[in-house]
C-alpha cells in the first residue's frame, strides 16, 4: 500500500528509503563555491572563482564518510529542482563512494515546485525528515536562514567559498559526524 505525505507542497509518495542515518548534502557552498551559474547548452559553471572547480570538495566528503558506512546521502540542493535532474544524473559528479550512498532528494518531481522553492532549506530538510524518519541525521549547508530552531543542532554551516574544505568547518563536520553517527569505525 502506497501512503502519501500530507501538504500541498510535499504531497507525493513517501520515500522508498526510510529510517537509518542520513546526511543531507547541499552542493553550492558545500562541495564547491556558491557562485554557480548556468548557461543553456553549457550547464552549471563557476563564475569569478579562479582556482576552484565544481565538486572540488566531494573527495574530502568521501574520505570523511568512509568511516561511517551506514550513512546515506539525501540531496538538499537546488540542483535537483533547477536542473530537473534525476538522482543518478546528479550523482554522476560525485566519487563512487558518495554516489553509492545517495538514496534520494528533498525535492521530488511530483511536488509543487514553486511552493517547495519558496520554503527555506531548513524547512525543506525538516519536511524530508518527517517523511523519511531517519534515526539520526545531519545536514551541511552554506545558508542557515529560515532554519527552525529545533533543527539547528543538526546543521553544519559551511563557508560559501571553501565549503567543507574550510579548516574550521572541516573540524566541526568531523566532530558532528562522530557525535551524530557514533565513533568512526
Amino acid at each position: 500500500m502506497m501512503t502519501r505525505a500530507l501538504g500541498s507542497a510535499f504531497d507525493f509518495p513517501l520515500p522508498k528509503h526510510v529510517g537509518g542515518h542520513i546526511l543531507y548534502v547541499d552542493f553550492d557552498g558545500c562541495l564547491h563555491p556558491s557562485a554557480v551559474y548556468t548557461k543553456h547548452g553549457v550547464g552549471p559553471f563557476l563564475l569569478n572563482c579562479p582556482g576552484h572547480e565544481l565538486f572540488e570538495q566531494a573527495p574530502l566528503l568521501d574520505r570523511l564518510l568512509a568511516n561511517y558506512p551506514t550513512v546515506k546521502i539525501v540531496f538538499s540542493t537546488t540542483w535537483v529542482s533547477r536542473y530537473r535532474g534525476r538522482i543518478p544524473r546528479l550523482s554522476s559528479n560525485l566519487p563512487t563512494g558518495l554516489r553509492d550512498r545517495v538514496i534520494g532528494a528533498t525535492y521530488h518531481s511530483e511536488m509543487d515546485r514553486e511552493v517547495f522553492q519558496s520554503s527555506s532549506r531548513g524547512m525543506q530538510i525538516w519536511s524530508d525528515v518527517l517523511r523519511r524518519r531517519p534515526e539520526r541525521w545531519l545536514a551541511i549547508d552554506d545558508n542557515d536562514e529560515g532554519w527552525p530552531e529545533w533543527c539547528r543542532e543538526n546543521l553544519v554551516k559551511t563557508d560559501e567559498t571553501f565549503g567543507i574544505g574550510e579548516p574550521a568547518v572541516r573540524v566541526q563536520l568531523e566532530s558532528m559526524l562522530e557525535a551524530t553517527f557514533g565513533k568512526a569505525v
